[in-house]
Formats: structure tokens, sequence, C-alpha cells
């Protein structure tokens, strides 16, 4: 997804974990971001978690860079959340905004894209 000439991908990792006898997975978002444009620019960004089968968006952080013209920001945590190891789907979604600028498309994340 892009906003004017930043573009921006989200991306999540899951590592598992134990809490006492409860299996648990910790969902932690990032951005990954390119400003292609001559000029540098501020970004603010947000990540949003939900489960697919009947949850509601919830916001799982939010935050705000600088990136120079030219430059790429490399995955920059936006939030995180500990679920329960469940046959669940869920989701994340991140959006971001040039200052000055509307809000982009939502992004969706996935591990793939992590990668640097």
């Amino acid at each position: 997804m892009s906003t004017g000439r930043v573009a921006v991908n989200g991306c999540i990792s899951a590592e598992r974990g134990k809490e006492g006898r409860i299996y648990t997975r910790e969902i932690t978002a990032y951005i990954k971001a390119r400003n292609t444009g001559p000029r540098a620019v501020n970004v603010s960004y947000e990540a949003f978690f939900r489960v697919v089968d009947g949850g509601y968006w919830v916001k799982l952080g939010s935050g705000r860079t600088y990136i120079p013209a030219g430059g790429t920001v490399e995955p920059t945590e936006v939030g995180s959340s500990t679920r329960p190891c469940a046959p669940l789907k869920v989701e994340i979604r991140v959006h971001a905004r040039a200052d000055g600028g509307a809000w982009s498309g939502w992004s969706t994340a996935g591990t793939a894209q992590c990668q640097t």
C-alpha cells in the first residue's frame, strides 16, 4: 500500500510460548516503509488485530517515524498481543499516513513480508 511517495508493508512474527499449562503465541506486528520521494517525510502508522471468525478489530499499537528521501525503514515493531494457541485464524492489518496526507489503504500483514 502507499501514501503519496511512501510505500508501507505490514508483517508479523509469531513466537510460541507457555503460561502455566496454557500454550500461547506472541503475535507482533511490524511495518516496513520506503520513501521514493525527493524529500524526507514523517509517517504515522497503526496496526489492528482480530480473530477472523466473529472478531472485531482491536488496535495493537501505533507510532511515528522519520524517513529520509530515498530511505527505507526496516521492520519496526508497532505492537503485539499474546493469544492462547487455538484453532482460530487471526488477521493483522496496518495503514500509514505521511504528514499532511490521508491515511493509506489497509495492508494485510504476513510472516514472509518480515524478511529483509
